[in-house]
């Protein structure tokens, strides 16, 4: 019987060791943070890089393919960036809730609670998919009107729309994947799923608008179709590494208390989100109304500014990563380490990455169009914009970091008030006294500004760190009095 029981436990710890294998990621608790951090926000910056580059084949293939139609083609398609973004990104936010809640508990070694939260996960994604493409159909055509969207390329822009939203549940299954993996410290494998996907969307974006001669139709379906090949390669990882099984998936689809800790933390950065592209919106009704060059010069900056917003909020989202798995493990002091290791590097590469596209950015906007206006346009757009990244830098780790300590309700409020606010006060009060080009640009460095100024504060204000450490202390000095009674 001994030996039985011996023999059963020893099965019991090679299970439990295989499963700690199956989901160790890097080691986000250990070793040098300035080599760990960089090596983790790197994939992240690559793949939010990788993504918008696909996005902005879209815009270039229609744009460079469809003769006459090319910059009525790509002012649709930008025109429907904004809308897309609003209804979309509050479940990205709420899959920054996900990735918390995993890190937390990597760094705790809680291997059924990371699995669980995987399952639950991927349900939300789901769920909340179908949700968005049955509000999406119903609302886009009014939205698009109550834009100003020009008559001359409004029907481009419903289609696109119509498409485009039919691929919501694979849209958000590929991204709840990715802050699943990059909760348990593992952000390559979602750069390699889009990278097999997006080169599939250039192939399908060539094919139907150049080869069929479908215009917005065409980038759409090959949107619809790469996310679903990236959401699909993402959930063979999910199996592979047995982060998930199709058993768990049916036997205990939604954990309540798992759900409540996603939501609890998801919820606010995905309301700060939609908040956010609700003053994109406003701002690009302010873009509509001042003509079809306008709007396609904007959405051609738009594609490559992005390009440096994805490199720099990679550290936003491994401070919250990194936060979260040492908060978890009781680390708290190499918390406050992570934070200032995610601004040193944030600022760095920020300072470079974004030297270089403006010192390339006529040409990258040529890629787009060749207008000479929508250059001159785009371009000035695009030098405002990558110059106030450095202010944005600040509010998105300074915001990841509290994330990843649970704070989620505060940086969504102060991030609102700073940036979405003051944009719509500007386009609704301000901009009309003086419709110009340039009296929206001043908006950007004015409300990023703002909402740095503000999380600075906000981070003086709660300390979390010193406030847990505190806490700490007091519970450890009140267990020794027990023991000494």
């Amino acid at each position: 019987m001994e030996e039985e029981s011996l023999k059963t436990k020893s099965a019991k710890d090679d299970v439990k060791k295989q499963g700690k294998k199956a989901i160790q990621g890097m080691n986000m608790t250990e070793g040098s943070l300035w080599k760990k951090v960089i090596l983790f926000a790197l994939p992240l910056a690559c793949t939010g890089v990788l993504q918008q580059l696909f996005n902005a084949a879209d815009v270039a293939v229609v744009g460079q393919f469809t003769g006459e139609l090319g910059a009525h083609c790509m002012a649709a398609v930008g025109a429907c960036g904004s809308l897309i973004s609003l209804l979309v990104n509050l479940f990205i936010g709420i899959s920054l809730g996900s990735n918390v809640v995993i890190a937390n508990a990597i760094g705790a070694n809680r291997h059924k609670r990371v699995r669980k939260a995987v399952v639950t996960s991927i349900w939300i994604a789901i769920i909340g998919g179908i949700g968005l493409t049955l509000l999406g159909e119903a609302i886009a055509t009014t939205v698009l009107h109550w834009m100003g969207v020009p008559d001359e390329v409004f029907e481009m822009a419903d289609l696109y729309l119509a498409i485009y939203m039919l691929g919501m549940p694979v849209i958000l299954l590929y991204n709840f994947e990715a802050a699943i993996f990059r909760g348990v410290g593992n952000p390559k494998l979602p750069l390699i799923a889009l990278s097999i996907a997006g080169v599939i969307n250039v192939i399908l974006n060539i094919v139907l608008v150049a080869g069929f001669h479908m215009t917005v139709d065409g980038v759409a379906i090959a949107t619809v179709v790469s996310n679903l090949i990236s959401g699909t390669v993402l959930f063979i990882f999910l199996l592979k590494n047995k982060l998930v099984t199709f058993n768990a998936l049916f036997d205990h689809p939604i954990q309540k208390e798992l759900l409540g800790s996603i939501l609890r933390i998801g919820i606010p950065s995905g309301i700060q989100s939609s908040v956010f592209s609700i003053a994109n919106v406003v701002i690009q009704s302010g873009f509509n109304s001042l003509g079809t060059i306008v709007m396609a010069s904007s959405s051609a900056s738009i594609n490559v500014e992005a390009i440096e917003y994805n490199i720099m909020s990679s550290f936003g989202q491994a401070c919250t990563t990194f936060t979260g798995a040492n908060y978890g493990a009781g680390k708290i002091e190499r918390c406050k380490k992570v934070l200032k290791t995610c601004l040193t590097e944030g600022f760095l590469v920020t300072f470079v990455s974004a030297g270089t596209i403006i010192l390339f950015g006529h040409q990258l906007l040529a890629l787009f169009n060749n207008n000479p206006q929508v250059i001159e346009y785009g371009y000035l757009r695009l030098v405002t914009l990558l110059c106030s990244y450095f202010f944005s830098i600040q509010y998105e780790v300074i915001s990841g970091y509290l994330r990843g300590f649970g704070i989620s309700v505060l940086p969504a409020v102060l991030t609102t008030l700073g940036v979405c606010v003051l944009r719509i006060f500007w386009i609704l009060f301000i901009f009309p006294m003086n419709p110009t080009f340039q009296t929206i640009l001043a908006v950007f460095p004015l409300s990023l500004g703002s909402a740095a100024i503000l999380l600075i504060l906000a981070l003086i204000f709660t300390q979390p760190a010193n406030k847990r450490l505190k806490a700490t202390a007091l519970k450890k000095e009140v267990q020794e009095e027990a023991a000494l009674a």
